[in-house]
């Protein structure tokens, strides 16, 4: 090229990256690296920085990894957040720090802010380092790059519109079998499911439940991809999810585990037992109100702890089977009139059959139809209480905001203890004079 046209093709150029920076990006993806680089560098950077966030984040980065250190940082400042995040995100730690260090305060913090993510979010599980294909590549194309990323253990990509908004799937094996020329969107697959950075953990559980799914795609809030929750991430949700919620029914915390130092389990713990031992507190009071009925009645104190143990167990299993639907989202506060009908149903039907077990020991036992007719009645009343109970403690602190699983046990124990030694003793009490 002559001297005299080189400025005319180089304003040629800077047009085309100007008004059609979609479709500079895709010749410069199939460039190499370091073409695509000198040829961006001969621009102005007001004139590349369109043509470089619509770059898929890893062709971008090898580019911006191999421009002059200033036009490096103009880029990464002048983009898109989210653009110079999906980059950012291709190197490790340290190489992530080194380029944030060289920005401007102000926009290194907000890159690290979206870089981050909240506790127990879709986000904090996914790998941000992968590089969606576009769906106008050809399979060829397509081959090519995943040499170049050379990732192992990948079952599928995923595919994106020219506006990169995630649109579907491609797996491995069509890949390899398909013609080189096809484009991807000939080959592309539906999705499965979807989360969103933000969106929380339990949502990732739920989809996992409903149907098996190795690599999870996540997306921002205008459906733009921006990394995959990988197998061995969505594994471990589960079991951790699976043991939190073991431990925050009994009043542990989240955080403990089995080898926390013991200080730290005490500060966890002891708010909990303290609150414990108050509403033991409670349901000993309930048992002081009838303290003339047991000295007089000394077999009642025996049978006192069959009352509330048959409840209890009640309250738990009712408790178990609404905290799994709140859990996997089968119910909602909505349905706490059925959830209620229900368990005060079952409740009632467990009751009248465990009363007659209990009624034929309590009889051969100690030979008194009064007190038989006392432990029957009151297994009744104090199993339909723990099974409504069961299912409200959930609600209400879900209602309230709070986690359902945060130390429901603990609220369970004390209405079941309670329910189950009024009844007992309430009842014998009225029927006194036949005991």
């Amino acid at each position: 090229m002559s001297a005299a046209a080189l400025p005319a093709a180089l304003a040629l150029n800077e047009r085309y990256l100007l008004d059609y920076p979609v479709e500079a990006a895709r010749l410069l993806e199939v460039m190499a690296p370091d073409d695509a680089a000198a040829l961006l560098a001969q621009h102005a950077p007001h004139a590349i920085v369109r043509a470089w966030q619509a770059l898929a984040p890893d062709a971008a980065a090898a580019v911006v990894e191999r421009l002059p250190e200033t036009l490096a940082r103009h880029l990464i400042s002048e983009a898109e957040p989210e653009a110079s995040v999906a980059v950012l995100a291709q190197w490790d730690d340290a190489g992530r720090e080194s380029r944030l260090a060289a920005l401007e305060p102000q926009v290194a913090q907000e890159l690290r802010a979206l870089l981050g993510y909240p506790e127990r979010s879709a986000g904090r599980l996914m790998d941000m380092d992968v590089s969606p294909l576009r769906a106008e590549v050809s399979v060829a194309q397509a081959l090519a790059r995943l040499k170049t990323m050379r990732r192992r253990g990948m079952r599928e990509l995923f595919v994106i519109d020219s506006e990169g908004l995630l649109i579907g799937r491609v797996e491995i094996q069509d890949l390899a079998t398909a013609e080189p020329g096809q484009a991807l969107r000939e080959i592309v697959r539906p999705l499965r499911a979807a989360v969103k950075g933000l969106d929380p953990r339990d949502e990732v559980v739920e989809i996992l439940q409903r149907q098996p799914i190795t690599e999870l795609p996540v997306v921002n809030l205008d459906g733009r991809f921006v990394g995959v929750i990988r197998h061995a991430a969505l594994v471990a949700v589960i079991e951790q999810e699976s043991t939190v919620d073991i431990q925050t029914m009994v009043g542990a915390s989240r955080e403990e585990r089995a080898l926390s130092s013991p200080m730290f389990a005490v500060r966890k713990r002891l708010p909990w037992l303290q609150i414990n031992l108050l509403t033991a507190f409670l349901a000993a009071a309930v048992v002081g109100m009838f303290e003339d009925t047991i000295a007089k009645v000394t077999a009642l104190a025996v049978l006192l702890p069959v009352v509330a143990g048959q409840s209890g167990n009640a309250g738990a299993q009712a408790l178990a089977i609404t905290m799994r639907g709140l859990v996997l989202r089968e119910i909602s506060l909505r349905h706490w009139p059925r959830i209620v009908a229900k368990e005060a149903g079952a409740g009632f039907v467990n009751g009248l059959a465990v009363a007659a077990t209990t009624a034929l020991g309590v009889y051969f036992w100690s030979g008194s139809m009064g007190l038989v007719n006392v432990i029957a009645s009151a297994m009744v009343i104090a199993m339909v209480i723990a099974g409504v109970a069961g299912a409200l403690v959930p609600m209400v602190l879900s209602r309230l905001g709070q986690d359902p699983a945060t130390a429901s046990s603990i609220v369970l124990t004390t209405v079941t203890d309670i329910a189950g030694f009024f009844s007992f003793l309430g009842i014998a009490t009225l029927l006194s004079g036949s005991l």
